[in-house]
């Protein structure tokens, strides 16, 4: 089975489900639902097919000529959609949110797709770029370890581009940082050590960025997280701030806490009655969040991993929570220290809907209830979204489920 002319049903992560002969599952990338299309299958397994459209017999009304050169079946695997136009590609984003929530969850969602003010198309102010053999930048193709060498990337900060003239010999992986006014650098992997220098790859440079945001100043070195997208920060921190809402003389705890971006602002809330502690197992952005948390006393950072035994220590009962993961979500037996802990409000930051899915989950069977789920485009032309959602401590509940297997045990 090589090739194939297949109706897209619906959306699912990964492409549009369509249906083999045999009756299996296929995911269907550059395709959009309620196409057909002709498909060349990648790779198979028992119960689904990977294909991805290399012709479009009949078109979505939402069909567009994607922008970017560079996509397409066999190219950069970076972006899923740039084939959809606005509309669609949100629609796409939502059905395939809803999914996760329900499937893995077990949790209904019904919102709408919060834009960012920054249109797509250079948006991106972090991007990590693998090296071909020639040196040249580009991204991995879909699935491959084959690079789609580019000459500028579509979504990337313009200031980005020169760095793409350029050639990178010897270097593994080069990441591509232009983050507020400052000059823009890139940091260069070689696998003996890590390099940052300027776009042109002639200057070495500190590489510390020094971004607004909300009214804050943020240091932040090269080695430490910062979210990509432009409009990101600004709108995460009026969101967290929003859904942690503590008041004056609070405690609050920021988990995986980064430079700090969450929990200086958090400081400001509470007050000098308040207390803040920010638990960051990088080095260096719990140092950067030291000089970003700088006058503020009632704001400690503690350079140290998230686990059962960090959240013991911390978390007060009936204290305020942020957590802020990375992809693979809250690390093992973290959700269930959060539950013995018993904080007010657990205000939880993902950029993964199926990893924050199976964490809420964890919560809602410990006596948490979700007061409020929102969704932001902060991955544009890609399936991901930014997802901020808030918890409520309440009485302990035992499913039904739970009660019968004990009723079966007794």
């Amino acid at each position: 089975m090589s090739e194939l002319e297949l109706e897209v049903e619906r959306p699912a992560l990964g492409g549009g489900v369509a249906r083999a002969p045999d009756g299996r599952v296929v995911f269907v990338r550059h395709a959009l639902a309620g196409e057909r299309v002709r498909v060349r299958v990648l790779d198979e397994a028992r119960r689904f097919v990977r294909a991805e459209a290399v012709s479009v017999v009949r078109a979505a009304a939402g069909r567009v000529v994607p922008p970017c050169p560079h996509a397409g079946p066999g190219r950069c695997g970076g972006c899923d959609l740039q084939h959809a136009d606005e509309a669609t590609e949100r629609a796409w984003k939502e059905s395939v949110l809803a999914e996760q929530l329900s499937r893995i969850g077990g949790i209904e969602w019904s919102g709408a797709l919060r834009r960012p003010p920054s249109p797509a198309e250079g948006s991106r102010t972090r991007l990590r770029c693998a090296v071909d053999p020639a040196g040249r930048l580009g991204l991995r193709q879909s699935r491959s370890h084959e690079v789609e060498v580019l000459e500028r990337c579509w979504l990337a900060d313009a200031r980005l581009a020169p760095a793409f003239a350029h050639r990178w010999p010897g270097a593994r992986e080069v990441e591509l940082r232009a983050l507020g006014e400052g000059e823009p650098v890139a940091v260069v992997d070689s696998g003996a050590g890590v390099e940052t220098v300027t776009l042109d790859g002639r200057g070495v440079l500190e590489g510390v960025a020094r971004v607004r945001v909300a009214g804050y100043d943020y240091r932040v070195s090269p080695g430490s997280f910062w979210q990509a997208h432009r409009d990101a920060p600004e709108l995460l921190v009026a969101a967290v701030a929003a859904a942690a809402a503590p008041g004056a003389g609070e405690r609050v705890v920021d988990l995986y806490a980064g430079v700090g971006l969450f929990a200086r602002p958090l400081a400001d809330l509470v007050g000098p009655r308040g207390r803040v502690d920010a638990l960051e197992a990088s080095r260096s952005a719990a140092a950067d969040a030291r000089v970003n948390a700088d006058g503020v006393p009632w704001l400690e950072v503690h350079e140290a991993s998230v686990d059962p035994a960090a959240v013991a220590s911390v978390v007060a009962a009936g204290s305020v929570v942020v957590c802020d993961p990375p992809r693979t979500g809250l690390g093992r037996g973290v959700a269930d220290a959060l539950a013995r802990a018993r904080p007010r409000r657990l205000v939880y930051v993902s950029c993964d809907a199926a990893t924050l899915a199976r964490d809420l989950r964890k919560l809602l069977d410990q006596g948490f209830a979700l007061v409020g789920l929102d969704a932001y485009d902060l991955f544009p032309k890609t399936e991901h979204v930014e997802l901020v959602a808030s918890l409520d401590a309440v009485a302990t509940r035992v499913d039904s489920a739970s009660e019968a297997r004990r009723s079966r045990a007794s």
